[in-house]
C-alpha cells in the first residue's frame, strides 16, 4: 500500500508548522495529561521495521493503594485490543488452516446461534460489526454462569437488518471467541497461546497474568483492586477469557505482534516460520467498506472510532484499534511502522480520559516515521532512467538483477516497471542473496516470479554467476540493488560476478545507482590480503569502502577487465543519481529507508555492520534471531559487564553499551539464553564502525581469552596482520593506525572512479 500524492502533500505541508521535535511534543502532551489526571501513566512504543524510534514510560502504573512507577515491562489490561490481537487473529489462523471461511454462516459452527433471524449472519459480519446484533446485552444475562450466558447470546435477535448498519459490538466478538473454541477444540486463550503468542515469543501476553505484581491495576471490584484481573465486567463473568476483552500484554510483546502483521504473517522472531500465509494476512487486513466508513476483519480503518489514528497516519492505508482501559495500537504498512500506546486511564476511579491524548500522540508518532519534506531530493538511477522513458532499454532483450530494494519512490519494483515499459522485453530475472523479493535468509533456488511469470535464476545457491546459456539472446543486464557499503556484503560480489559473466558473453551491463547508505566519504578497515579473495572478499577493498555500487562497478571494470586483466573488457554503463553528494547521511537524501536484507533492519545496524559483522563467524551471536541484529551481541559464556568496562575505557565514539540478555530464535545459540550487550547510538555522526568492531574484539579477547574464537575473525577480516594485532591485544589506536597505508593506497585507486562530489 502507498500514500497517494494528494495525501502526501497534505502530510508534508502539515509538518512544516511543527516547532518542537516529535519526541518533545509527545513528552509534553503525556506529562500534561498525567498532571491533569487523565491517566496515571503511559507506556509508548513507536517503531519502524526493527528500529525502535521511541520507547518510554511516563508516570505511574498504580497510584492506589500506593504509588508505583510505570516501566517498559508493565503489563496492561488491553480491553478491546483483545478483539484484533487475539480473536480476529485466531479466526485468521483457522481460515489459513482451512477450518473456516470468512463467509461461513456462524450457525455452521454454532448451530444454536442460527435462530431468531440470525441464520444468515456470517463470520465476516461479526468481524466487520455489521451483524445487526446489539452492542452489549444486559449484564444480567451473564450472572448465571458461562453456559447460561452463551445460551442468552444464542437467543438474541437482531436490532437492525443484517449488513445495514455498522454497530461496534462486544457481542460480535464474544460469538467469535465461541467459534474459535468450537472449531479448534481449544478455548480461545489456549488456542492463542499455542498458535500465536507462543510461536512469537510473547511470554507476557495472556488472559491469565502470572506476574501480577507487574500488572497495572484498574479499578476496585468487591473491595479489592483489579490487578491482573480483567476490567470488563462481561469478560470477568465469562471466566476472564472472552473474544471481546480479557487479554493482557506489554508494549514489547505487542511490537513483536505488529511486526508479524507488517511482515504479512511471517514470524519476525524465527526465520522461516509463519503465523499466517501472506494471502490470508492480506485478506485479514484489507480495508472493506461498511456503512459510514471502512473496517478490516477485526480492525478499525476509517470510522468514528478512528481518533487514535491521529492526523498524519495515512487514511485507508493503515489500521488499528483502541481499548476501553486506555490502550491503542495503530499499524502503518506504508511506512512499515506502528505505534503502541498503553495506559490504565480507568485507575483509580474510572474517570480518566485519554481519547484526545491518543490521537495527539499518534500525530506526533507519525511525524517521527515520515520523511522530512525539506530535505534535498535525491533521484536514484532508476528514477533518472524512468524520467527518460527507459530510452536506453528500448528494443532490447534484458535480464534484471534486483531484490525488494530495487523500487521507485512509489514502491513499484524495477521488475514491474520494466516488464510494462513499451519496447522493453524482459526475459529473465536473477535473484541475489535473500532472493528477488529480499525476504529469504538462506540459500535460494530457481523459481518463477508470481507477479510477472518471469523465470528467476538464483545467484545464491550452488551457482553464484549466470551461465552463458542463461545469458544467451540477451542484449543487456540491468542491476538495481541497494548496497550496504561494506566489503563483505554479498551484493557487491554478485555485481562483480555479473560483470564477469556479461564480459564473457558479450552482454552489456547497466547499473542503476543508489546511495551508499553509510556515506561516501569515510573509508575504514584493512585491505583484503592479496590472493585471499572469496565471495565475501571479492576484490582488494577496505572493509568500509565509501563507494556506491555504480562506482564500485567502475572500479571492477578498471581493475579486473581489459587487456592483461583477469577478464575480457566489459561493456558497462552507470545511470548516476541526481542530487546525491558524498557527505550526505542517508536521512538527508529524502529517500525511504528499506532494509537491504532481513537482518539489516535499521540505519544504525547498517552502520555497525562493517565492524560488528567482522565477528559473525566466531562463537558469538551478533543478534541474528533477535529483534536487534548487529545492534546486540551475546553468548552463553559472555560476561557483559567486564566487556562493557573495557569498551568504555576505549572511549568508543558515539556509542553507549548496556547489558541485556536475549534468546536468539535462530542462527548462533538458537533458543539458548545469552547474556549480551545492546549497542546503543548516542551520536550517529560520530560512530566509527571499525573502531566499534575492533574495540569489541579486543574487549572480548581481554575478558574471555581463548574462550572467544578470535581466529574465526579471519573469514571476514581477511587480513593476517590485523588479526595478529587483535590476537596480541595491541592497543586499539595502534590497530586502527595500521590500516592507514592501505587506505591511502585505496584512495588513489578510488579517486579514478568517483561519480559524485
Amino acid at each position: 500500500m502507498r500514500i497517494q500524492l494528494l495525501a502526501f502533500l497534505v502530510l508534508a505541508f502539515g509538518r512544516v508548522a511543527f516547532a518542537q521535535s516529535p519526541a518533545e511534543a509527545i513528552d509534553k502532551l503525556v506529562v500534561e495529561a498525567i498532571a491533569a489526571g487523565k491517566t496515571p501513566g503511559v507506556v509508548l512504543r513507536v517503531q519502524r521495521g526493527g528500529c525502535v524510534l521511541l520507547e518510554k514510560a511516563w508516570g505511574n502504573r498504580a497510584v492506589a493503594p500506593a504509588p508505583e512507577p510505570a516501566d517498559l515491562h508493565t503489563i496492561y489490561d488491553l480491553a478491546s485490543l483483545t478483539k484484533p490481537v487475539a480473536t480476529s487473529t485466531a479466526i485468521a489462523i483457522l481460515v489459513d488452516q482451512g477450518k473456516l471461511k470468512w463467509t461461513d454462516p456462524v450457525g455452521l459452527h454454532w448451530p444454536d446461534f442460527a435462530a431468531h433471524g440470525k441464520e444468515r449472519v456470517t463470520l465476516e459480519n461479526l468481524l466487520l460489526h455489521t451483524s445487526g446484533l446489539i452492542a452489549d446485552n444486559p449484564i444480567g444475562d451473564y450472572l448465571q454462569g458461562q453456559e447460561k450466558a452463551l445460551k442468552n447470546i444464542a437467543n438474541l435477535g437482531l436490532v437492525s437488518p443484517l449488513g445495514s448498519k455498522f454497530r461496534y459490538s462486544d457481542v460480535n466478538f464474544i460469538v467469535l471467541g465461541v467459534v474459535v473454541q468450537r472449531v479448534s477444540g481449544q478455548p480461545l486463550d489456549q488456542f492463542c497461546a499455542t498458535h500465536l503468542f507462543g510461536p512469537l515469543g510473547m511470554s507476557d501476553t495472556s488472559f491469565n497474568v502470572k506476574e501480577v505484581a507487574r500488572a497495572a491495576p484498574t479499578q476496585q471490584r468487591d473491595g479489592g483492586w483489579m490487578r491482573g484481573q480483567v476490567h470488563d465486567p462481561r469478560a470477568f463473568l465469562l471466566g476472564g477469557v472472552a473474544g471481546h476483552a480479557g487479554l493482557f500484554s506489554t508494549a514489547a510483546n505487542l511490537a513483536v505482534y505488529a511486526r508479524m502483521v507488517l511482515a504479512n504473517g511471517r514470524n519476525p522472531e524465527k526465520a522461516g516460520q509463519r503465523i499466517l500465509s501472506a494471502k490470508t494476512c492480506q485478506e485479514w487486513i484489507q480495508p472493506r467498506p461498511v456503512p459510514g466508513g471502512h473496517r478490516a476483519y477485526g480492525w478499525d480503518v476509517d470510522t468514528a472510532y478512528s481518533s487514535n489514528r491521529g492526523e498524519l497516519f495515512p487514511r485507508l492505508l493503515s489500521f488499528g484499534h483502541t481499548g476501553f482501559t486506555g490502550t491503542s495500537i495503530w499499524i502503518d504498512p506504508v511506512h512499515d511502522a506502528f505505534q503502541i500506546f498503553l495506559a490504565n486511564r480507568v485507575h483509580p476511579s474510572g474517570k480518566g480520559d485519554v481519547q484526545r491524548l491518543r490521537g495527539q500522540v499518534a500525530t506526533q508518532a507519525a511525524r517521527l516515521l515520515m520523511p522530512t519534506p525539506t530535505t534535498p531530493e535525491v533521484r536514484t538511477g532508476l528514477a533518472v532512467l524512468a524520467a527518460g522513458n527507459f530510452a536506453q532499454l528500448k528494443d532490447k532483450k534484458i535480464g534484471i538483477i534486483t531484490n525488494h530494494t530495487g523500487r521507485d519512490a512509489r514502491g513499484v519494483s524495477v521488475v514491474d516497471l520494466l516488464h510494462k515499459a513499451p519496447g522493453v522485453t524482459v526475459k529473465v530475472l536473477f535473484g541475489p542473496e535473500h532472493g528477488i523479493r529480499g525476504a529469504v535468509d538462506k540459500p535460494v533456488g530457481d523459481s518463477v516470479d508470481p507477479a510477472t511469470n518471469l523465470p528467476v535464476a538464483s545467484l545464491y545457491g550452488p551457482r553464484r554467476k549466470p551461465t552463458r546459456e542463461q545469458l544467451a539472446g540477451l542484449d543487456l543486464l540491468v542491476f538495481d540493488i541497494q548496497d550496504a557499503g561494506c566489503r563483505f556484503y554479498t551484493y557487491s560480489s554478485t555485481l562483480g560476478l555479473i560483470m564477469e559473466a556479461a564480459a564473457e558473453a558479450g552482454v552489456e551491463v547497466l547499473v542503476l545507482d543508489r546511495p551508499n547508505p553509510i556515506g561516501g566519504l569515510a573509508m575504514a578497515g584493512p585491505l583484503t590480503d592479496p590472493g585471499a579473495e572469496s565471495f565475501v572478499a571479492f576484490h582488494r577493498l577496505p572493509t568500509r569502502h565509501g563507494l556506491t555500487l555504480g562506482e564500485l562497478a567502475r572500479l571492477y571494470a578498471l581493475e579486473r577487465h581489459g587487456a592483461g586483466k583477469l577478464f575480457p573488457p566489459v561493456k558497462l554503463k552507470v545511470v548516476a543519481m541526481e542530487g546525491w553528494t558524498r557527505g550526505m547521511t542517508f536521512e538527508a537524501t529524502g529517500l525511504e529507508w528499506l532494509s537491504p536484507s532481513p537482518n539489516l533492519r535499521s540505519l544504525p545496524a547498517a552502520l555497525f555492520y562493517p565492524g560488528v559483522g567482522l565477528l559473525e563467524f566466531t562463537n558469538l551471536s551478533v543478534g541474528r534471531g533477535t529483534d536487534r541484529p548487529f545492534e546486540w551481541v551475546g553468548s552463553p559464556w559472555l560476561e557483559p559487564h567486564g566487556v562493557i568496562a573495557r569498551l568504555r575505557a576505549m572511549r568508543i565514539s558515539g556509542m553507549r553499551f548496556m547489558a541485556t540478555s536475549r534468546t536468539p530464535s535462530s542462527s548462533v545459540f538458537a533458543n539458548k539464553p545469552c547474556p549480551g550487550i545492546d549497542l546503543v547510538v548516542e551520536n550517529l555522526a560520530q560512530v566509527d564502525p571499525l573502531q566499534l568492531g575492533i574495540g569489541l574484539a579486543l574487549a572480548l579477547r581481554e575478558v574471555h581469552g581463548e574462550i572467544w574464537q578470535v581466529e574465526k575473525m579471519e573469514k571476514l577480516l581477511v587480513n593476517q596482520v590485523a588479526l595478529g594485532m587483535i590476537r596480541e591485544k595491541k592497543p586499539l589506536p595502534e590497530i586502527l593506525a595500521s590500516f592507514q597505508p592501505g587506505l591511502e593506497e585505496f584512495k588513489t585507486r578510488r579517486d579514478k572512479v568517483l561519480l559524485y562530489p
